[in-house]
Order: C-alpha cells, then sequence, then structure tokens
C-alpha cells in the first residue's frame, strides 16, 4: 500500500482495454518492432485502472483490484468510471504548420484543375501566398488562430504536436512566429515543440544564395541570442530541401548551424525530387526526415542504421496527389516510422485519426503500425519519447477514453473522431 499525503490527480476505473504501446521502456519501435502493440485486457470481473499523480505523472496501470490494493485510502481530484471504453496513449502530431492567416481555397480549385503545387508556387503562390498574409498580420491576430485550431487538434486527440514558422522568411517576421508559438506554449494546455524553418522557401527577389547567407548570418544569431535570454525555446531547426528551392549542400550548412546550438535536426526532404535528403538525414544523426515520397533504397538502409526516424505525411501525398512514400518498405528496411498531419494552408487537416485510416489506406501500414507511428515514434522524431508516447509508469498522463471497447475503432471509423473519442485527457487532466 502506497500513502499519498496529497490528493492524486485522476483515477480511470473499469475500463475495457488499455494500450501501453510497448511497456519496456522502448524509446522509439523500428521496421518489424512496429507490428504489435502492447494491450492490456480487462477480465470478466476486473477492469482496468490508471493512476495519474499529482505531478501528471502516471503513477500505476493494472487491473483494479491490485490498484486498489496498492492505492487504499488515496485522495483523487477525479475520477472517471470507463466501463465499456478503452484507453490510447495521447496521439503526437509530428510535423504541422499552424502558424498563418489567410487561405488557399483559391489554389485547391487550381489544384483540381491541373496545376502542380511548384507550377502554384512559381507564379508567386503557395507558401509565398501565406508569407504575404502573415507579414501583415499582428502577433495577436496570428496568436488567436493558433489557439483555435490547437484546440481544433486535441478534439481529434492530439496531446502533443511539432509546430514550424517558416511564413515569415525573414528575421521580423521568423521572430513573430515563433513568438506565437511561445506564447502558445505558455497559455495552450498541449505540449508544443517548436521548430525554427526560416529556410522554407527563397523570398520573392531573392536568390538561394542570398537565403542561405540571411538565415545563418542574420536570423540564426539573433534567434540564438533571444533563446539565451529565455525569450524563446526553439527545440527543432528545419529546412525545405527540394529542387529549385534549396539545395542539400545549403541544406547541410543551415542545418548544421542549427545543430551547433542544440536544436534538433527534423527536415523536409525527398518530397517532390530525390534529393538524397535521407542519406543527409543520416549523415547528420537527424531525429527526423519528413515527407520521403522519393527516398532512396541507400537512404532507408542509413537513416535505419543510425534511428534517424521517417515522418510520413499522407495528407500532402493525396491532396497533390503525389505517388505516396513507401511506407512498406521503409519498415521492412528496418526503419522507424511516424505520423504528421502536415496541417498547414495547403494540405488543412489537423485530425491525427483520418491521417492514421489514410496511413492504412495510402500507404499500406496496419492500425498496430500507424498507432506506435503517431505515438512514441513521433514522440521520439521529436525526441520526447522519454515522456509521451506510451502510457508507462513515469510519463506523463496523456490519453484519449474511447467510446469504444476496441481501439481499432479511432482508425476504423473514418472521419469520426468526435464519436469515438469521449475524453482527452492531459497530464491527468481533462482538457476535452
Amino acid at each position: 500500500t502506497i500513502i499519498h499525503r496529497m490528493a492524486l490527480r485522476l483515477r480511470v476505473r473499469r475500463a475495457t482495454q488499455v494500450v501501453l504501446v510497448c511497456c519496456n521502456g522502448e524509446r522509439v519501435l523500428k521496421g518489424a518492432q512496429m507490428k504489435n502493440v502492447v494491450v492490456y485486457e480487462s477480465e470478466r470481473d476486473q477492469g482496468l485502472s490508471i493512476v495519474v499523480d499529482e505531478g501528471g505523472k502516471i503513477a500505476a496501470v493494472g487491473y483494479d483490484s491490485d490498484v486498489d490494493a496498492r492505492f487504499a485510502g488515496a485522495q483523487y481530484e477525479k475520477e472517471i468510471d470507463a466501463s465499456g471504453c478503452s484507453v490510447v496513449p495521447g496521439l503526437v502530431d509530428a510535423h504541422t504548420h499552424p502558424v498563418w492567416t489567410g487561405d488557399r481555397v483559391h489554389e485547391f480549385a487550381m489544384k483540381l484543375a491541373g496545376a502542380t503545387y511548384m507550377d502554384i508556387h512559381a507564379m508567386g503562390g503557395g507558401i509565398h501566398f501565406t508569407v504575404d498574409c502573415v507579414r501583415r498580420s499582428s502577433e495577436e491576430e496570428l496568436l488567436s488562430s493558433l489557439c483555435g485550431r490547437l484546440w481544433g487538434m486535441v478534439e481529434c486527440g492530439t496531446t502533443v504536436v511539432e509546430a514550424k514558422s517558416g511564413y515569415g522568411l525573414n528575421l521580423e517576421g521568423e521572430v513573430k512566429m515563433l513568438r506565437v508559438l511561445e506564447r502558445g506554449r505558455r497559455e495552450h494546455p498541449i505540449t508544443i515543440s517548436s521548430t525554427y524553418c526560416g529556410a522554407h522557401a527563397v523570398p520573392k527577389g531573392s536568390t538561394m544564395e542570398a537565403a542561405v547567407q540571411d538565415v545563418l548570418e542574420v536570423q540564426i544569431p539573433h534567434l540564438a541570442s533571444l533563446c539565451s535570454s529565455g525569450e524563446l525555446c526553439v527545440d527543432n531547426i528545419d529546412v525545405f530541401c527540394e529542387k529549385n528551392v534549396f539545395d542539400i549542400e545549403a541544406t547541410r550548412k543551415i542545418l548544421k548551424a542549427g545543430q551547433k546550438l542544440g536544436w534538433k535536426v527534423n527536415f523536409h526532404g525527398d518530397e517532390l525530387h530525390p534529393t538524397n535528403s535521407a542519406e543527409l538525414g543520416a549523415e547528420l544523426q537527424a531525429h527526423a526526415v519528413s515527407h520521403l515520397e522519393h527516398i532512396s533504397d541507400e537512404g532507408m538502409v542509413a537513416m535505419a542504421q543510425v534511428g534517424c526516424v521517417g515522418v510520413l505525411l499522407p495528407t500532402t501525398a493525396y491532396i497533390l496527389r503525389l505517388r505516396p512514400p513507401p511506407a512498406r518498405k521503409m519498415i521492412e528496411r528496418g526503419m522507424a516510422v511516424a505520423l504528421g498531419t502536415d496541417f498547414n494552408p495547403n494540405a488543412y487537416c489537423m485530425s491525427m485519426p483520418l491521417v492514421m485510416h489514410l496511413a492504412c489506406i495510402l500507404l499500406h501500414m496496419t492500425m498496430a503500425e500507424a498507432l506506435v507511428a503517431s505515438t512514441i515514434n513521433s514522440a521520439a522524431a521529436l525526441g520526447v519519447s522519454d515522456r509521451y508516447g506510451s502510457l508507462e509508469v513515469g510519463k506523463m498522463g496523456d490519453f484519449l477514453i474511447l467510446n469504444t471497447s476496441k481501439w481499432e475503432h479511432l482508425v476504423y471509423k473514418l472521419g469520426c473522431h468526435g464519436e469515438v473519442i469521449r475524453f482527452v485527457v492531459k497530464g491527468g487532466r481533462v482538457i476535452h
């Protein structure tokens, strides 16, 4: 019996199923390891319990009677009867662009008429359109739109989200976006992993060489100073490594500059053309490379060897009618695969359950692989799988209580997360 002087934050009782994902302190699941998730099942007269302590961390997961015995006499701030329900870890969205104003619905019509992503980019649309909107917007306007989107993500089950700058493309705009993310981190319950993406595109009227110089000599030094003073916290650095955007050498220089400051390397690569981005990610021992529609066989092997996570974004391939990334081959080659929504004005989707469904249909992943890719592996892509991504004692009490006895309904019921998700719990507190 454990005696607690302070009230524990939460007790969940009588759950039918609890999906831990993993249970031996794994920080990432690679290749064939992704095929199996650890699931506790109730017995006829024994439901399952979860206890979250006063610090928001998981204190116990097990049968009701075992937890009753261990925590006899404990007081809880809140108790939830989860009869007939399953529980899964909070979802981790490993790739988003949520700070912007305006929309690009007119460009969606252009794509339907046959225009490609780079056609629109060359006409001054795409990222450039959004850059113009962001530069004209106040910090308050951007924060208001960000917080609304973060709540939308929470409703879909996301409890940790990677969030990028990249619609400023100059010092003032990038700092403004990162300040908005910092305020979002402080004012919203969701956990934000903040990414500097000043090399998201070459600014209008500039050249790649001039943009690289500005990033290396102006933007990064100023951001380093703001981080040192505690005004900002940047977790990751990103570059859009792509033909006619930033080439492999420019990408390497920028990523190395961020790496020297302790920022985790997590970048766009091999999306529209093969660029050897996967090989670069392995060379730099990046935490993650995103997109990878055109990853090479050599890149898969290299990423698998160093444990670099491939963040796949099925919404992008779907919306842009691209060939999907070769997820099955990546997994067979031993890679760790994660998922993200790629939420942005081009791919307006904030639902990780929908992404998981698309991963199963378009990328031929199993439901178990999709769940792993949306929890422990997406947390690993952000370097936070020691705290998030599985329901293990000592990790943060982030989880979803589902209105179904089988967790697979979260993936199976296309676009029905509102029906499936009963509660979203963050650090032991119900936030939705």
